[in-house]
């Protein structure tokens, strides 16, 4: 009996396959992204500290409706501050061994100051100024992974949103560790790094989308934002 060897074409074919991602394996950040170029787009996955997490998207109503009020709030404040930078659940190169895929990031580009850029092929490259993640409440896994990542990093401020325990963290970078937040007499928490950044808490948490508004106004209108805003414009010109 001859057995049949297998044409040229075919061994092209099988060298060139491309292996799904798995969950837990272990990969470059090369090989993670070109196999995650191979992905359905909608799929989440990131490489944390070396290691593929593959994550199915929350699509409880509770989920979507926080995701789209933070967008939101996130929103407004980018479309009223020059030069500043949003994106929604995008590909973050942070070295060579993370490769994040946060809910959302605010991030001044490096030519205006900031630490990171937008590439040719869409990531962003470098540490955001504001990374954002929510999770559906504080056992979710890898989120402990994450935080000490964007600490080494040196991501500047790191939001945290809790939603079945109705909780949201918000941490700055002072001295390599996170310090949390507090807010002020009226329950508003101010960004360090992002100025006119304020957030009614309690108001978002509870979908008091109103009070979220009202309370980024005032902060839009604060001295310090004006201050930012001309620094922004003076490295824009």
């Amino acid at each position: 009996m001859v057995t049949q060897q297998p044409m040229q074409s075919d061994i092209y074919e099988i060298s060139d396959l491309i292996l799904p991602l798995e969950n837990g394996e272990r990969l470059s950040r090369c090989e993670f992204e070109r196999r995650y170029q191979t992905m359905p787009k909608h799929k989440k996955a990131e490489l944390i500290e070396g290691v593929v997490y593959l994550e199915s998207p929350l699509s409880f109503l509770s989920y979507v409706e926080a995701q789209t009020n933070l967008i939101d709030w996130l929103w407004n404040y980018r479309i009223a501050t020059p030069g500043i930078k949003l994106g929604t659940e995008p590909k973050v190169r942070l070295d060579q061994d993370n490769e994040p895929q946060p809910d959302a990031v605010l991030f001044i580009n490096q030519n205006l100051g900031g630490k990171s850029q937008l590439t040719e092929d869409d990531y962003i490259e470098g540490a955001p100024e504001l990374v954002v993640e929510i999770a559906a409440n504080s056992e979710s896994d890898n989120l402990h992974n994450k935080e000490k990542v964007y600490r080494r990093n040196g991501i500047q401020e790191y939001i945290v949103w809790y939603i079945l325990d109705n909780r949201l963290d918000w941490f700055h970078l002072s001295k390599n560790e996170y310090v949390p937040l507090k807010p002020n007499e009226d329950g508003i928490l101010r960004s360090q790094v992002m100025p006119g950044l304020w957030l009614a808490i309690s108001a978002l948490i509870a979908g008091n989308m109103s009070h979220v508004m009202t309370a980024l106004k005032a902060g839009l209108n604060s001295p310090e934002y004006t201050n930012f805003v001309t620094r922004l414009l003076a490295n824009i010109m």
